[in-house]
């Protein structure tokens, strides 16, 4: 057994404690050993704070838009056109080149019942796959890794983030937080620690902690080795996450779930300008992803998932923006989709609730849908309820 002073001396080398109190970092905080169950992947790309969805797919055709975004609506030789009543934001070059090759299915008034305004809750509602009215503490993700996992079948997911993700939380296991994978291991390596042996049950769960997530660091930094990718990505935050991920990917990582994120969509004011930037940062990034992965042989096993924890109103405010609403459109990507292009009619701008748009499909639909049909889990057990699934793969 650790002496008092001998386990202090332990954790003060391990850097596990301030002011007296135990603290385990987050790069502690990992599951040692990855599994891949299927060959299949999920990327999901988080648009943090609200992305308009009537500015992104745009309605150009509907008059009702203009009249009740006259300053925000765009002109209609500034929209993509995808179709004869659809298009895009004009920024989203990128993402209309995929469109055009079969390669994104659009859900439109993506949503759940009695929905809620404020980004926290409706955040955490997403994450969590949770009604309006229920309050969970484990992710979507996370209880898929609960049911996925034994004590001989460790999978874990990955999240390009230095703090996880609700989502990504389950009871017993959860994915992993990392930003940057050569200062993960180095940091593993730093707090590297003798060998225990004793029955301090502290004591063995922090070394057992650090032996996981040291081999879960040499996992990943000897596997990061393999695959340099050649492709240019965007010079910002979203594109390097990206291009992690896709190296993670070809370099044979065999984590079933990587989780990225995109803030800056709360545009109460100036919305033209900032919501563009975003948009553009955005389609440029998962264009030249999508090319790696393809040139690399790898696209087909992979869906992206995007979305964000709610719309915007449909009538813009008098700052030049757009506040909270409800329903949005959901982006699905991937090289084996059975149904591209539209998913489902566009919003019905004649028939608002209370100025916002009603949902037609309700998200967990979407989730049982990749969990069953793409990851090959229980969906209803996680989800916790029966969600007829969708039809995109």
């Amino acid at each position: 057994m650790l002496g008092r002073s001998n386990r202090r001396e332990f954790l003060k080398k391990m850097g596990l404690t301030t002011a007296g109190t135990l603290i385990v970092p987050a790069f502690l905080q990992a599951n040692s050993r990855i599994l891949q169950p299927n060959g299949k992947r999920l990327v999901v790309i988080q648009l943090s704070g609200g992305n308009d969805g009537l500015n992104t797919i745009i309605p150009y055709r509907n008059e009702l838009l203009y009249s009740l975004r006259p300053q925000l609506a765009p002109d209609t030789d500034q929209v993509l056109k995808l179709t004869d009543d659809a298009g895009l934001n004009g920024n989203m070059t990128g993402f209309r080149a995929l469109f055009d090759e079969g390669d994104i299915c659009i859900l439109n008034s993506v949503g759940y019942p009695n929905p809620n305004r404020s980004h926290f809750r409706s955040m955490d509602i997403w994450q969590t796959a949770s009604s309006s009215n229920e309050y969970l503490s484990t992710g979507w993700l996370g209880r898929y890794l609960d049911s996925e996992c034994s004590p001989d079948k460790e999978i874990t997911a990955v999240e390009i983030n230095n703090i996880l993700s609700l989502a990504m939380k389950g009871e017993k296991y959860k994915g992993l937080p990392v930003t940057n994978i050569q200062q993960f291991y180095q940091s593993a390596r730093s707090a590297e620690a003798s060998s225990y042996s004793g029955n301090n049950p502290t004591a063995e769960f922090l070394y057992k902690t650090m032996a996981d997530t040291r081999s879960s660091a040499s996992y990943l930094y000897e596997k990061n080795k393999i695959f340099s990718t050649k492709k240019t990505y965007p010079d910002n935050i979203f594109g390097n996450q990206l291009k992690q991920v896709a190296e993670m990917i070809m370099s044979g990582v065999e984590s079933p779930v990587y989780y990225v994120s995109l803030g800056g969509f709360d545009t109460h004011n100036n919305q033209h300008a900032r919501q563009g930037r975003l948009l553009k940062i955005y389609s440029d990034a998962i264009k030249v992803f999508a090319e790696d992965l393809k040139q690399n042989g790898e696209w087909t096993d992979t869906l992206v998932m995007t979305f964000s924890e709610f719309g915007r109103r449909v009538k813009q405010n008098a700052s030049g923006g757009t506040d909270h609403g409800k329903a949005n459109n959901l982006f699905i990507m991937g090289g084996n989709l059975k149904s591209a292009g539209f998913y489902n009619e566009l919003p019905d701008l004649s028939n608002l609730n209370e100025g916002d748009l009603d949902h037609q499909i309700d998200f967990r639909q979407v989730y049982s849908t990749l969990l069953n049909g793409w990851l090959g889990a229980d969906a209803e057990s996680i989800v916790k309820g029966q969600f007829d699934r969708l039809k995109f793969i």
